[in-house]
């Protein structure tokens, strides 16, 4: 199928200018919210130029992302929209964002304080800097598979580029971000700890690098959910397991670091499986919040040999300020290149979505 141009300073009749994709009328009514974007969809594509592509099966990546660019002012109001939506008629409003993550510290605190102590100091901190990003990416991903399918009824009805409302899950989930780290901020004075204010920048290119990462696979995955239903349940199964693949509730000096240096790959001389450890995006990610807000190197306890014994390992990995920023931009890299191969893997599936839908 090739692109179609519309030459005239009028789009056809029952057809709107468009971003992507055919709309197709359907007789299915829109709630508050649908109706609301719809309206705000419009008005935007009003004032476009007259002249854009109706139909398109495949169209380059730099004209969908100069799509995006244009329908930015949408993609602000989806993200206020969702995030109003998501605590309407909410006597607390936003501050349920933040008791939750708040009630979550507490109970932890309380149970590796008092009952199962690990011997990391401050374990509350350690976790919730781990926490903060997983958050984000997990909201993100989790929200974004399905939103494609949850908004079926503005998809069919009204022209603006789909992909956008992937972003929109993503940019809500970062504003989630803002939110719990006023939590963290406060434990953080509770407990009298400081950051490390030298390195306080590595976090910019450690969110930049989870923000892209999340936004790649929101893209992706919600258009192969349009196709395979499977797929939104699928993402939250794995997520359950990749959480366990950071180090969020464990320490990863000591016992974890050793145990993957120790062995190799399929037994491949020269190879560790600390490697894929580090294949996992997140990880480093978290490991850079972690050094930024936590930052504690003291010793910790353990049990050896039935006793209890100190062992001079930190909490946290003993690498240099450009391991973190090295891995970061690695995985900003990486996650770059897959943000455009779902850019043009939803480009080519979007086209059947009134179908599926």
């Amino acid at each position: 199928m090739t692109d179609v141009q519309s030459e005239t300073d009028a789009a056809p009749a029952g057809v709107e200018p468009m971003a992507s994709g055919p709309v197709v009328t359907d007789s299915a009514p829109m709630g508050e919210h649908e109706r609301a974007v719809a309206a705000k969809a419009r008005l935007i594509a009003s004032r476009r130029p007259k002249p854009t592509r109706v139909v398109a099966a495949r169209v380059s990546i730099w004209l969908r992302l100069g799509e995006l660019w244009r329908a930015r002012e949408l993609f602000f109001f989806l993200v206020r929209k969702e995030i109003k939506v998501k605590y309407k008629n909410s006597a607390l409003g936003f501050l349920w964002s933040m008791l939750n993550p708040a009630l979550t510290l507490a109970v932890f605190y309380v149970l590796f304080t008092f009952f199962l102590p690990n011997g990391i100091p401050n374990f509350v901190i350690y976790m919730f800097s781990a926490m903060l990003v997983w958050n984000l990416f997990q909201t993100a991903v989790l929200t974004g598979t399905s939103t494609i399918v949850s908004n079926a009824a503005i998809v069919k009805k009204v022209a603006f580029p789909r992909e956008i409302l992937s972003l929109a899950a993503v940019g809500s989930a970062f504003m989630f971000f803002l939110f719990q780290s006023i939590v963290l901020l406060v434990f953080m004075i509770a407990f009298w700890h400081r950051p490390d204010w030298s390195a306080l920048w590595l976090v910019i290119p450690a969110l930049a690098a989870i923000i892209v990462f999340s936004a790649a696979l929101a893209v992706f995955l919600s258009a192969v959910n349009v196709y395979l239903r499977d797929t939104q349940h699928l993402v939250e199964v794995l997520l359950m397991a990749w959480f366990w693949a950071i180090p969020g509730i464990y320490a990863y000096s000591g016992r974890v670091h050793d145990g993957l240096v120790k062995h190799t790959i399929f037994g491949i001389p020269g190879t560790h499986l600390i490697w894929l450890y580090f294949a996992n995006p997140v990880s480093p990610v978290v490991m850079s919040f972690q050094r930024v807000f936590y930052n504690v190197v003291h010793p910790r306890s353990t049990l050896a040999s039935q006793h209890h014994a100190l062992i001079a390992n930190g909490v946290m990995a003993h690498y240099g300020i450009h391991w973190y920023v090295g891995s970061d931009l690695a995985v900003l890299a990486v996650s770059l290149v897959l943000f455009f191969g779902a850019m043009v893997v939803f480009g080519r599936l979007e086209g059947n979505f009134a179908e599926e839908l």
